[in-house]
This record gives C-alpha cells, sequence and structure tokens, in this order.
C-alpha cells in the first residue's frame, strides 16, 4: 500500500505513535510518505519506503496566525496526485481530520478519490474538542472520515458522548516496539537509593505539582531521588515547588530527552498522576521496561496499569493514597519484584507486532470498500 501520514512533528504521543506506526509499515514493505511542518522527531532512520513531505507557510504579514490548515491542504493535493496515495491516515483531529476532508474534495474535482483514517488521541476530543469553537467542525469531520479509531475504549466511550456521530469508532491501543525496551538492571543511584521518574509535557493536566507532593512524602519514608524528563508551560512552578520542600538536592530535571528509554530502563517507580490521559503511552514505556506505575485511574490508565497487578491506580489528587502505595511498593523487594514481573508479561500486549496488523486490516477495509 501506498499510505500518507499526517501528524504532528512534535513530542506528544500523537507524533511518537504516528511516526512508529509509519516506520513499522515501511519495514513491512508499505510506501510510507509523512506530512507535517517539521520532520517527526523519531523519524531518524534511513528506510527506501519512508518519505517525508515538509509544509511550508507563508509568512504573509496580512496573517495574525498564520494558514496552515490551507498549506496542509495543497500539500497534501499535491503528494496524492504526484505520488499516488492510496489513503490518508491523520493523528489527531484537529486540524487533521478537517484538512483530510478539504484535501478529498478538492481531489475529487480532479477524479481522484481519497479515503482517510481519523485516529483520535485524547485531547483532541477530551480538551480542545470541547471548545464551541471546535466542535461543529470535529463533529462534521469525524462523520466524514471513512473510518474513525480511538486509542483507548475509554476515549472511544468519551467520543461518542460527546459528539452526535453515527459511526463505527474501532479502538486500537496504542503500541511499542518490545525490542527497543532491553531490560536494564544498572540503577542510577549506587548507595541503593530508589528512583522515581516522570515523563510528560509538563502541561497542567500532567499534575506535576502532584508527582512532587508524592515524591516529597515518599522521600520522607524512603531514601530516593526523583526524576523529571521533559519540558512545558509548568516547569518554572515545578521547580519552584521544589525549592519551596527544599528539595532541590533530590530532583533532576532533565528537560525533552528524544530517546529517555536509558533513563527510564534504571528507575524504580513511574509516577502518572494525570488529571486525564486517554491513553498513557509513558506508563506503558515504564511497563516493558519493568517499571511499575503510580498513577491516577481516569481515562484510558487503568487499561494500561492494571491495579494491583503493575502498579497501583488511584482517584485523581488523591496524593497521600499514592505516596502510601509507592512507600509499600518500594519497600518491599519481594512485592517489586512480582509487579515488574507482571508489568513486562502485561506490556507485550501492546507490542507493534501485535497492533501492526490491525491498522493494515483496517486498511484493507477501507481500500475494498472504497474500491
Amino acid at each position: 500500500m501506498n499510505i500518507g501520514i499526517l501528524c504532528y512533528p512534535t513530542f506528544g504521543g500523537s507524533g511518537v505513535v504516528a511516526t512508529e506506526l509509519g516506520i513499522a509499515l515501511a519495514k513491512k514493505g508499505h510506501k510510507v510518505h509523512f506530512i507535517s511542518y517539521a520532520q517527526p522527531f523519531r523519524l531518524n532512520e534511513f528506510n527506501d519506503n519512508i518519505f517525508f513531505h515538509e509544509v511550508s507557510v507563508s509568512n504573509y504579514p496580512l496573517f495574525e496566525y498564520q494558514p496552515i490548515e490551507s498549506a496542509l491542504t495543497s500539500k497534501i493535493v499535491d503528494v496524492v496526485l504526484f505520488e499516488k496515495l492510496d489513503l490518508l491516515h491523520v493523528h489527531y483531529a484537529i486540524p487533521h481530520a478537517s484538512v483530510a476532508y478539504m484535501s478529498q474534495q478538492i481531489l475529487k474535482t480532479k477524479n481522484v478519490y481519497l479515503p482517510f483514517i481519523t485516529t483520535l488521541h485524547g485531547t483532541d476530543i477530551t480538551l480542545i474538542g470541547q471548545h464551541p469553537s471546535f466542535e461543529t467542525i470535529i463533529n462534521f469531520s469525524l462523520q466524514q472520515s471513512n473510518k474513525i479509531t480511538a486509542v483507548s475504549e475509554s476515549l472511544k466511550n468519551e467520543t461518542l458522548k460527546m459528539f452526535n456521530l453515527n459511526k463505527h469508532i474501532e479502538v486500537i491501543p496504542n503500541f511499542i516496539n518490545i525490542s527497543d525496551y532491553p531490560l536494564n538492571t544498572d540503577k542510577l543511584n549506587s548507595d541503593g537509593s530508589k528512583t522515581l521518574i516522570h515523563i510528560s509535557n509538563f502541561r497542567k493536566v500532567k499534575r506535576i505539582d502532584d508527582v512532587i507532593a508524592v515524591f516529597y512524602k515518599v522521600q520522607q519514608k524512603i531514601t530516593s531521588k526523583l526524576i523529571l524528563i521533559g519540558d512545558g508551560p509548568e516547569r518554572d512552578n515545578a521547580e519552584k515547588l521544589c525549592r519551596d520542600l527544599n528539595i532541590m538536592n533530590k530532583v533532576v530535571f532533565l528537560g525533552k530527552l528524544i530517546n529517555p528509554i536509558n533513563m527510564l530502563s534504571r528507575a524504580d517507580l513511574f509516577l502518572l498522576p494525570s488529571e486525564t490521559e486517554s491513553f498513557g503511552l509513558a506508563a506503558l514505556e515504564s511497563l516493558a521496561m519493568g517499571v511499575p506505575v503510580i498513577s491516577s485511574n481516569t481515562g484510558g490508565i487503568p487499561e494500561v496499569n492494571i491495579n494491583g497487578l503493575t502498579g497501583y491506580t488511584c482517584n485523581v489528587g488523591d496524593i497521600n493514597e499514592m505516596a502510601n502505595k509507592a512507600i509499600y511498593l518500594l519497600g518491599n523487594n519481594i512485592h517489586q519484584e512480582k509487579f515488574k514481573k507482571n508489568a513486562i508479561e502485561h506490556s507485550k500486549k501492546f507490542d507493534i507486532n501485535v497492533v501492526l496488523p490491525l491498522y493494515e486490516k483496517l486498511y484493507s477495509e477501507v481500500l475494498q470498500n472504497t474500491n
């Protein structure tokens, strides 16, 4: 198949999943064309079947905000006509679903039909999608999609509750390539102290203050350090809170890392107290490394982090419960080893070799229905 993938090139989960999906498809012999305003950061290996088409936006002084949707649409039409794409797979509904629909309509005038699939990743529905300025266009664009997928049952149910859709939403979970996550028994701290870790884009929804508050209670009982990977609008507040609590000597801010696996593999516990998560890709990556997870029980997280098996899930904002569970796990080596094995085994259900055929089957169904 000759597949176009429209995605964001950033560190967010939707861009990561879209890129890894494209790479996996290319390795199986499909031709994959990435379309974005910058090269996806995970697209860092050569493959004869991978192509990148950069979208350029004119910096015209009339526009206070540059018309990225128009530029994306024009680029898609150009790529489809020149590269003879079979279908387009767009990740993150805003604005990609509406852009795909507009491209489809333009191509119809040229006697070309381009089916498109929209994959919902979370905040495009749960946060931004609820805003009145987006709701109408999202509802319409999803209705026009040839197929819709969601990364979790939770996101599927929330989408159907929020939007008046009469289309089926297929759940295809996020995934990882298990072979990219080798176990590492080397610990970061030679003194035997424990390491807690958190990875995110430091937005309010990630509740970074809760991460620090949980760690503050943990380090009072267990000698430990906290590694924070990522960057975003809440970083300054997080650093201030650490100073106020007098724990800066126990907290390390590493900023954005293209590949945090080396650090993640050496952690003892992963913290994810988010307000909402449609899936929790970072939690899955942790489990694959044998790192148990203490998380909130919101959205799709319980589908990834199984309470009492791979870690513990707690109510959003319940810092005391999260800290108590963390202290219990970190202070019980036998129990932690059991959770570690459970985490590794559970993560295999989300391996790319399990999930990729689901997308290939979906692509085939779309093409069969449009031919």
